[in-house]
């Protein structure tokens, strides 16, 4: 006799199929009888009932420089899209629209439920994912956290450990035996070590690529790709009955994010002995969470959205500008030079932010490879946007960074060349760096949700960056343009092999930090 449930899940598995034929056969006859297309400035090729779904399922495989195109191509750089099975969604470009959004009317346009209910399985309750009181609170501590002067020593101390005993000997290595490495591997390992300790106060992992993913990491990666895929679904309700029946890749999901609680669960509870035990000197995040008394549960999720942030974000734009500087020798020789001239000095804190060119290079690799694609907000009441596009009560409303550094009505005819000097501007007869707005550049997110950790961020990457250059010559292995694959934070496909070499002339100092 049939098992009733597999009889269920037969039944679905039909419909689903009844319904793509049905989707399928509505295409064919509207090519057949050319029936008109709804064509506009601010939305893709749309038909009735179905919206954009047969567009949207075409372009799946391109959804950033399709949906770029359609921005380009709109005289507001604002584009509306209707599918069915998915709530109606305005995109957008447009740097005045970004600011409405995140800061003039910042209260009408939270992440909201739908956004939650994606990644509530694997953030829960922390920062990156809640509106509202809770996420005020925290926002608040974490505020008060990262401006203090002692996380910042701990910061640095913690980031000059991990790159002259951990990063830099990984190196030397692959130089002397001219092994090829995967450069984003090895940085996102570097990245994870780095984040685990200032925020959980664990030692490092092991940096060597060649040795197998820890746990973690891998648990970590099968969740974000998983909560990735779930927004990107044509079709919401196909995630949600698989994750209803405990099938598919939420299965994979559940065990997954377990694996992660289990994981960060058990550094609490040792965490809280240690402190109890006055083992503890609470210099890293998670120490400060159980001193300022916050539930266990609230704190895991803190931690684990600390550790999302500051995971994949900085490896992944360093990933890119080494690549991007391997396009470019002329820009790599010039950076050379600066960080050379720095580290003549005493380098810390301060001085790392004296490396306006580094700087540059980096704010033109995210520009073109932006951590984060795009960002979605719902809107809680009907409104209108600066450009004049309606705004439905419940609509997703989703600026779009990658985009954004494609228009060429914000960054120029020369917008998809790699180009820091865009990021100058002669002052007083000196080049200086300039400010952009950051909703023009909203890679740091802007408004009351800016990023706290912007500064630490670029402090590290300019850290290892100059680290790296000024004894090492990165060489790729393939001459083809990388690509761009984005997830919760975005990546290169399938790493970035090179072969690390030796540089001449390298500059050997005692870098004192304060």
């Amino acid at each position: 006799m049939a098992n009733p449930m597999s009889l269920f899940v037969l039944q679905v598995l039909s419909f689903l199929l009844l319904y793509i034929l049905l989707l399928y056969l509505f295409n064919v006859i509207l090519s057949r009888f050319r029936r008109v297309q709804v064509f506009s400035g601010h939305k893709p090729p749309t038909y009735p009932i179905i919206g954009c779904l047969i567009s949207f399922y075409k372009n799946r495989g391109r959804l950033l420089d399709w949906y770029t195109e359609l921005l380009a191509e709109s005289a507001t750089n604002t584009i509306v899209v209707h599918r069915l099975g998915a709530r109606r969604t305005i995109v957008t470009a447009n740097p005045k629209n970004v600011e409405y959004m995140l800061k003039t009317n910042f209260n009408n346009f939270p992440k909201g439920q739908p956004f939650t209910e994606i990644l509530g399985d694997f953030l829960g309750y922390g920062i990156f994912n809640v509106d509202g009181e809770l996420w005020r609170a925290q926002r608040k501590f974490a505020s008060h956290e990262f401006s203090a002067k002692s996380l910042r020593e701990f910061f640095m101390i913690t980031l000059e450990e991990e790159v002259e005993k951990g990063l830099l000997p990984i190196l030397e290595s692959l130089a002397v035996t001219a092994e090829v490495v995967d450069l984003q591997e090895l940085l996102r390992r570097f990245a994870f070590n780095m984040v685990l300790k200032v925020s959980l106060g664990i030692d490092r992992c092991c940096l060597d690529p060649s040795q197998p993913v820890p746990p973690l990491t891998r648990a970590f990666d099968e969740a974000s790709e998983i909560c990735a895929k779930r927004g990107a679904a044509p079709l919401f309700i196909v995630w949600k009955m698989k994750k209803w029946l405990g099938i598919g890749s939420e299965r994979q999901l559940k065990s997954a994010v377990e694996e992660v609680h289990r994981y960060v669960s058990e550094i609490i509870i040792n965490k809280k002995r240690m402190i109890e035990e006055g083992e503890s000197r609470s210099e890293d995040l998670l120490s400060r969470l159980i001193l300022a008394g916050h539930e266990e549960e609230v704190i895991r999720d803190m931690v684990i959205s600390f550790i999302m942030a500051g995971r994949d974000t900085t490896s992944a734009a360093m990933t890119w500008l080494f690549w991007l500087l391997s396009c470019h020798p002329d820009i790599e020789k010039e950076v050379v030079k600066e960080t050379r001239l720095l580290m003549e000095r005493m380098l810390d804190y301060d001085s790392l932010k004296e490396l306006n060119l580094l700087k540059a290079c980096l704010c033109e690799s995210m520009r073109l490879y932006p951590p984060i694609a795009w960002d979605s907000k719902h809107a809680v009441v009907s409104d209108l946007l600066p450009d004049n596009t309606p705004v439905r009560a419940g609509d997703r409303v989703t600026y779009f960074p990658y985009g954004m550094g494609r228009m060429e009505a914000l960054w120029g005819e020369d917008c998809f060349k790699f180009k820091p000097d865009r990021w100058f501007v002669e002052a007083n007869d000196r080049r200086e760096l300039q400010e952009v707005c950051p909703c023009k550049f909203p890679i740091f997110q802007a408004g009351p949700r800016v990023c706290l950790g912007k500064e630490m961020a670029f402090i590290q990457m300019k850290y290892v960056m100059a680290s790296i250059l000024d004894r090492f010559k990165i060489k790729p292995l393939s001459s083809a343009s990388p690509v761009f694959v984005p997830l919760l934070t975005a990546h290169m496909a399938g790493g970035l092999e090179v072969l690390v070499q030796k540089r001449t002339q390298t500059t050997s100092i005692n870098k004192q930090l304060n």
